[in-house]
């Protein structure tokens, strides 16, 4: 299926050129998937499109600032369809959403017997989940504190130990976050 605005946009080139028997259909997918998710008409976002550009060629950690509604999420997968990480996958997270007395297990998962309801099984947290790829922190301003040291240690040795659990492990992922 093509998107409606990719005809449209390809039938109105085909009527500026007077063709009107031949749309062409074909497009470049990637470059199809970048579009897709950041649309830019003014000149200061077309910058801000510029600079995400060079900087999802860079492996660092980014954070993004702006008020609600301003698209931080949007910008962020942005990020990460034009990083080197785009073919692994995005993992997203909204801090302000989960209760704090989850959200540890969810960032860092679990190990059988580490507390009540975890005696089954074992759980893969979301930055292991996030492996070879990106983890996208959305209002990491509510990131509880001892929360925030935790994952701090994380970004310095790049290694990450679940609930419970005797031993760390490497980790090697790319962090996005974003905050109001």
């Amino acid at each position: 299926m093509i998107r409606l605005d990719l005809f449209q946009r390809r039938y109105q080139n085909a009527v500026l050129l007077k063709d009107k028997n031949s749309i062409d259909f074909s497009f470049d997918e990637e470059q199809f998937k970048k579009e897709e998710v950041f649309i830019a008409e003014s000149a200061e976002m077309k910058a801000v499109k510029k600079t995400a550009e060079n900087i999802a060629k860079v492996d660092a950690t980014v954070l993004i600032t702006g008020e609600t509604g301003t698209g931080r999420e949007v910008l962020a997968d942005f990020i990460h369809k034009c990083s080197n990480r785009a073919h692994k996958p995005m993992v997203e997270i909204n801090c302000a959403a989960i209760p704090e007395n989850l959200l540890e297990a969810e960032l860092f998962g679990y190990e059988k017997g580490a507390f009540t309801g975890a005696v089954s099984s074992r759980k893969k947290g979301l930055i292991e989940k996030a492996y070879h790829g990106t983890l996208f922190l959305d209002e990491i301003n509510s990131l509880p504190l001892a929360i925030q040291g935790k994952l701090l240690r994380v970004l310095e040795t790049r290694k990450v130990k679940r609930l419970g659990a005797v031993n760390e492990h490497e980790i090697d992922f790319r962090l996005l976050a974003a905050t109001n």
